[in-house]
């Protein structure tokens, strides 16, 4: 049994309802949702602000790769379009896998360029950790320590006080 920890984001159409059928996409594995929150661009500051969220997922029979091509199967359903020439540009809905811990609990690790295992920028974006923090509050970002530790730091802190919860979007229930 693998569990993961996804990240959510969209920054371009209906961004909420991006994250909300991100979310039903995941309904069947699904252990808990995160708050939203809203966040100026990351590595590209010439484009609309984001909606994030994180979702804690689990499936008896998911490896890292099936949680890479379901995230990518939601990106695809939202209309994502891959432009390279912009690799930290706009997209309808971005999921990331930040982690994935086997079944006994031990982190997975990986060093293929299509997944690195934990995600080599997690440690460095206050919107995947602050999210992340929802729904597990004492977790750790395997190799980097704990969530609260990373988002105190800088200059991740920095960036912190930019990241706005949306208490009036609530991705558990409509």
């Amino acid at each position: 049994m693998t569990r993961a920890v996804l990240s959510l984001g969209s920054n371009l159409g209906d961004r909420f309802e991006h994250l909300w059928t991100a979310v039903r996409g995941l309904d069947d594995v699904l252990l808990v949702v995160s708050g939203v929150y809203e966040t100026p661009p990351w590595g590209d500051d010439d484009q609309p602000a984001y909606l994030n969220a994180a979702v804690l997922v689990q499936d008896g029979a998911a490896g890292p790769r099936d949680w890479l091509d379901r995230a990518r199967l939601l990106e695809a359903r939202a209309g994502r379009v891959r432009d390279p020439a912009r690799r930290f540009g706009p997209r309808t809905l971005d999921v990331d896998v930040i982690a994935v811990w086997d079944d006994t609990g031990e982190p997975v690790r990986s060093d293929d360029p299509e997944l690195t295992l934990p995600h080599p920028r997690a440690h460095l974006r206050a919107f995947v950790l602050r999210p992340w923090i929802d729904i597990q509050p004492y977790a750790q970002l395997p190799g980097h320590g704990w969530l609260t530790d990373l988002l105190q730091a800088e200059p991740v802190a920095s960036d912190a006080l930019t990241v706005s919860p949306r208490p009036d979007l609530r991705l558990e229930s409509r």
